[in-house]
C-alpha cells in the first residue's frame, strides 16, 4: 500500500461511503452478511441527509395488488423502467422492513394492524442507526470521503477522506468492496436536508470509470414558503395561489401544477393559503409533518388565515431519478468491487422518466441498500489486504496545470445560478442548454487545472464539493442537450413532444470530455430474482 499522512487507517471488508436510509441499510445488510463495515458519513449518521427530515413513506404493497400496482406505473414510466425489478423492489420492501421492529415502533390503525407505509424520518434513522450499531457497523460520523482508492487493474479498494472533528486529520479504509450510498444533489437550491447532498458518489464513481444514467431527469421542483427550506409538500394539495395583484391563480391537480407555479413566479411574486385543509387533517398536521408549521410560527404567520409568499427550489436527483448506472441484480456499477445504492444510484429501473415521489423512493433507497450490501458483502469474500492503492480523485484535489487562486464559492454558485432558474432548467430550451453547458464547462475547467486548496480540511471539502456540483451539472445538461424531446421530468419548450425515436435511456461518461450514448438494457437475468 502506498504510505499516506499519519492518520486513522482501517480494513474492513466493506465500506459504505454515506450514512442516510440507504448507506445505513446497505452497511447493517453487509454485517448480517458476515462482512467487517466501517461507514463513513459527512455529517452525523441518524440525523443528516433528507430522511431525517421527513416523513418517508414507502411503496408497500400486498402481493395481490403488486401486479395493477406495477402495471400503473410502468404506464406513467414513459417506457423507461423495468417491472422485473419493481416487483424486486416491492418484495424486498415487504419482507424487509418489519424487520426493523426491534429498534423503530411501528404504529398500528383503529383496527389494531401495524402499519408500515409511512415512518417518521427521524425515529427511521434512530433505528437504522441502532440496527447498524447492533450488528457491529463502525460508523465514522462527520468524515467526508473525498476520493476512491483503486488497485492498477482498476478494482476499487477503499476511500481516503476527512475526520473534521478530529481537527480534519486524513482517514483511510482499506476494503475488499465499496458502496457509495452518498445521496443525490439538489444543486444547493435549498431543499430540506439536503445541504450536503453535492454528488460527490457521481464524481467518485465517474472518476473510477462507472457510467451514468437519468441525468436529463432533474426539471422537478417543490413548493415552499420563500425564505425557506421547508419543503415538505403534503399540506400544498390544499395550497390556493395568488399572483401579485391578489388574483387566484388556477393551479391544475396532477404533475402540472409546478408548471403553472413556475410560469406564475416568472411573472411576479405568488402567495399562498392554506385555509382549505380541513380541520381534521390540521389536528394530525403536527404529528405527520412536526416540522412544517416552524417557519410560520417564527415569522407569527397563520398559514390557514394569511397568505405567505411561496417560492420553487430544484429537487435535482433527489426527487429526480438520475445517477449512477446500475448494471446488475446487486447494484453493482460495473467497477469491480463498487457497488451503489439509494438516489447515489439511477432509479430509472422503477421510476422510469418521473419522479420517484416518495413511495417509491424510499422502498429504493431500502432494497437497493439491502442488495448493494449483499453484493458487496460476496465480492468482498477472499479479499486479501495489502495491494499496491492509488487515488482516484482528480478535480478540487490534484489540479492539471499551474497552480491560481480559484474562488471555489463562485464555481458554486455557478451550479446554483444554471440549475435553480425556472427558465433555465424547468423551461429548457436547446439554445439555453446550450448556453448553461458553456458557462459549466468554464467553470469547470478553471476549477479544474488550478485549483489546489491549503492543508485545511473545509477548504478541500468544499473545493471537491464544488467539483461534484459542476460535473453533476454538465452530465445533466448534456444529457438533456442529447434528449431532443419531452419525456417525463424533462421538458424541452422547442421539442414539447414524446419522441418514439428516444424510448430508452441514456448513459452519460467520462469527466472533461462527456458522452452520451443509447443504453437499451435487457431483461433483468432470471437467477437476479
Amino acid at each position: 500500500m502506498r504510505s499516506v499522512a499519519p492518520g486513522l487507517a482501517l480494513r474492513r471488508d466493506v465500506l459504505v461511503i454515506g450514512g442516510g436510509m440507504a448507506g445505513a441499510w446497505a452497511a447493517a445488510e453487509a454485517a448480517r452478511q458476515g462482512a467487517s463495515v466501517v461507514l463513513a458519513e459527512k455529517g452525523y449518521c441518524g440525523t443528516s441527509g433528507v430522511t431525517a427530515t421527513a416523513g418517508p413513506g414507502h411503496w408497500w404493497v400486498p402481493p395481490e395488488g403488486r401486479r395493477a400496482a406495477i402495471a400503473a406505473r410502468n404506464e406513467a414510466a414513459l417506457g423507461l423502467a423495468d417491472p422485473q425489478w419493481m416487483e424486486r423492489v416491492l418484495e424486498e420492501t415487504w419482507r424487509s422492513l418489519p424487520g426493523l421492529a426491534r429498534h423503530y415502533d411501528f404504529p398500528r390503525d383503529e383496527k389494531g394492524q401495524v402499519q408500515y407505509r409511512a415512518l417518521r424520518g427521524p425515529e427511521y434513522m434512530r433505528a437504522l442507526r441502532a440496527q447498524a450499531e447492533e450488528l457491529g457497523v463502525l460508523i465514522l460520523d462527520h468524515c467526508p470521503a473525498l476520493e476512491l482508492l483503486a488497485e492498477e487493474n482498476g478494482r476499487v479498494g477503499g476511500a481516503r477522506g476527512l475526520c473534521r472533528q478530529d481537527a480534519d486529520a486524513p482517514w483511510q479504509v482499506e476494503a475488499g468492496a465499496t458502496v457509495l450510498a452518498t445521496g443525490g444533489t439538489a444543486f444547493l437550491s435549498g431543499l430540506l436536508g439536503a445541504r450536503n447532498n453535492t454528488g460527490d458518489g457521481y464524481l467518485m464513481g465517474a472518476e473510477a470509470g462507472a457510467q451514468l444514467s437519468g441525468l436529463e431527469f432533474t426539471g422537478i421542483y417543490t413548493v415552499a414558503p420563500a425564505r425557506s427550506t421547508m419543503t415538505r409538500s403534503m399540506s400544498y394539495a390544499f395550497a390556493t395561489y395568488y399572483d401579485a395583484d391578489g388574483h387566484e391563480i388556477v393551479v391544475p391537480p396532477g404533475p402540472d401544477n409546478t408548471a403553472t407555479l413556475a410560469r406564475a413566479l416568472l411573472a411576479g411574486p405568488v402567495t399562498c393559503s392554506l385555509h382549505r385543509m380541513p380541520e381534521a387533517v390540521r389536528a394530525r398536521l403536527h404529528l405527520v409533518s412536526p416540522n412544517v408549521m416552524l417557519p410560520f410560527v417564527r415569522w407569527g404567520i397563520d398559514p390557514f388565515r394569511d397568505r405567505f409568499p411561496v417560492t420553487l427550489h430544484t429537487d435535482g436527483t433527489i426527487r429526480g431519478t438520475g445517477g449512477l448506472r446500475i448494471v446488475d441484480a446487486e447494484c453493482g456499477t460495473g467497477i469491480p468491487g463498487l457497488f451503489a445504492a439509494g438516489d447515489a444510484a439511477s432509479r430509472e429501473l422503477i421510476a422510469g422518466a418521473i419522479s420517484g415521489g416518495g413511495a417509491q423512493n424510499s422502498a429504493w433507497a431500502l432494497s437497493s441498500g439491502l442488495w448493494a450490501g449483499r453484493g458487496a458483502a460476496r465480492f468482498a469474500r477472499g479479499w486479501r489486504p495489502g495491494a499496491r492503492l492509488r487515488g482516484l480523485g482528480q478535480a478540487g484535489l490534484r489540479p492539471l496545470r499551474a497552480v491560481r487562486p480559484v474562488e471555489i464559492e463562485a464555481a458554486r454558485a455557478t451550479v446554483l445560478g444554471e440549475m435553480q432558474p425556472y427558465d433555465k432548467n424547468f423551461f429548457r430550451t436547446q439554445a439555453g442548454l446550450r448556453r448553461s453547458r458553456a458557462v459549466l464547462d468554464t467553470a469547470w475547467g478553471e476549477l479544474r487545472d488550478h485549483a489546489l486548496p491549503g492543508h485545511g480540511g473545509r477548504e478541500r471539502l468544499r473545493a471537491r464539493e464544488a467539483a461534484a456540483l459542476l460535473a453533476t451539472a454538465r452530465w445533466s445538461v448534456t444529457a438533456a442537450l442529447a434528449r431532443a424531446e419531452s419525456r417525463g421530468l424533462h421538458r424541452l419548450e422547442d421539442i414539447p413532444r414524446i419522441v418514439p425515436d428516444f424510448a430508452h435511456r441514456l448513459l452519460v461518461d467520462g469527466i472533461d470530455t462527456i458522452r452520451v450514448t443509447p443504453d437499451h438494457v435487457p431483461a433483468l437475468p432470471e437467477t437476479a430474482a
